[in-house]
């Protein structure tokens, strides 16, 4: 009996060190286990900043160009890009031969109308008038002359001398000689109807515009320029052959210029008239022009493979520098949050459409559910879920995923 008790008790004694050592074994493996290094950041409050930026060109605020009024050749150039030059300078000369053909053809057709519209408002051109007077005495004889032959037969139709039937065709010779009598005086005072006449006129007005236009061709021959400013592009050159409507100079004042910013269509929500612009132009390294957005774009164009809205940026304080049709790069702040408690970007965590990060505990990461507001490119505002000071992993080291419980050596 003594003897299975003492068995039974080495029994138990070898089963608690055996509970002893696996304790042990553990707890030694636990504290010399290699933690994993994760990035820590701390939770602060800063401005939160949001931008977008895109490319832009740069483009007087008011552009002059000069176009060829008709196509032929140039004579003489006397302005070159960069040139400064008052209003009304003479900047080339196109061959206006053709020019004044036109002019001396619609100045025959205003003479013509003017002609036309003459004779329809006095009934009819001179010769036309002395016909009509020649023609009107003549009926005016006939008539006389078929009274007379009336007359004499009624007197001889009294005694017998003379016949009804002669009475009755004297009667109507006469009333034919007044019939005459009448239409001829008729057209003598109304030759043109008052359609014919607005006609007319009308015709005059057609032929007027023609020669003002004309002349206006003629005097485009003579290039001059409209404004004060500068000649920032020409294209062509003496003995040249341009044709009806092509750009031949382009104007401006080069200390108004502003920008033609192009931005993809899912960011023009965020674009509002009066946001600040930053422009920078990579051959001014360094510098950077302050301007604002004073126009959005009212439709969608497309730009090379791109749909884009098209905003107008005016500088804050011009200075000249930036060039007609150079290429910039703009950047817009859509907004701008101060004071505002935000963590960097990469520490935010979705799944399920729940979004979390993994605080710092102890050296132990903890899921940390959290409500964020602005969402810029490197930072994400927190509304709620964390505090100032509380710190927040970012990622592993070694790329490994976070997961909750994991002991963790931190690494700033």
């Amino acid at each position: 009996m003594a003897e299975e008790r003492k068995q039974l008790d080495w029994r138990w004694i070898w089963v608690g060190a055996a509970i002893v050592l696996v304790l042990v074994f553990f707890a030694v493996r636990s504290l010399t286990r290699e933690r994993l290094q994760v990035r820590v950041v701390e939770v602060s409050r800063q401005e939160l900043v949001s931008v977008l930026s895109t490319n832009g060109r740069v483009e007087p605020e008011v552009n002059h160009e000069l176009h060829s009024p008709l196509s032929t050749t140039v004579k003489a150039v006397y302005a070159q890009p960069g040139d400064v030059v008052p209003e009304g300078k003479v900047l080339a000369l196109l061959d206006d031969m053709e020019a004044r053909a036109r002019v001396s053809t619609a100045e025959s057709g205003v003479k013509a109308a003017q002609a036309t519209l003459e004779a329809a408002t006095h009934n009819g051109t001179l010769e036309q008038q002395q016909a009509s007077t020649a023609e009107v005495s003549r009926a005016k004889l006939d008539r006389d002359q078929a009274q007379r032959d009336l007359d004499a037969l009624v007197k001889l139709n009294a005694t017998g001398a003379a016949s009804p039937s002669e009475v009755a065709s004297a009667q109507q010779r006469l009333a034919s000689a007044q019939a005459s009598l009448d239409a001829a005086q008729a057209s003598a005072r109304n030759r043109y109807s008052p359609a014919e006449i607005d006609r007319a006129r009308a015709a005059l007005s057609d032929a007027e515009t023609n020669l003002a236009a004309a002349r206006d061709i003629e005097a485009k021959t003579t290039i001059r320029a409209p404004v004060a400013g500068t000649v920032y592009s020409t294209d062509m050159s003496p003995s040249g052959f341009v044709e009806s409507g092509k750009l031949l100079m382009q104007i401006a004042d080069l200390k108004h210029m502003r920008i033609r910013a192009f931005f993809d269509e899912p960011d023009l929500g965020k674009i509002a008239e009066g946001q600040p612009v930053a422009i920078k132009w990579e051959a001014r390294l360094g510098r950077i022009w302050k301007g604002h957005i004073s126009r959005v774009p009212s439709t969608i164009t497309t730009f090379n493979t791109r749909s884009v809205g098209e905003v107008l940026v005016t500088l804050d304080e011009p200075d000249g520098q930036l060039l007609p049709d150079t290429n910039v790069t703009v950047t817009v702040t859509t907004s701008s949050l101060a004071n505002t408690l935000s963590l960097p970007r990469e520490a935010l965590r979705m799944e399920n459409g729940q979004q979390y990060v993994y605080r710092v505990i102890n050296s132990e990461l903890k899921r940390t559910p959290v409500t964020t507001g602005t969402i810029t490119t490197t930072q994400v505002a927190i509304l709620s879920g964390l505090s100032v000071g509380d710190r927040v992993a970012t990622g592993a080291i070694s790329g490994q995923p976070l997961q909750e419980g994991v002991p963790i050596k931190e690494v700033r």
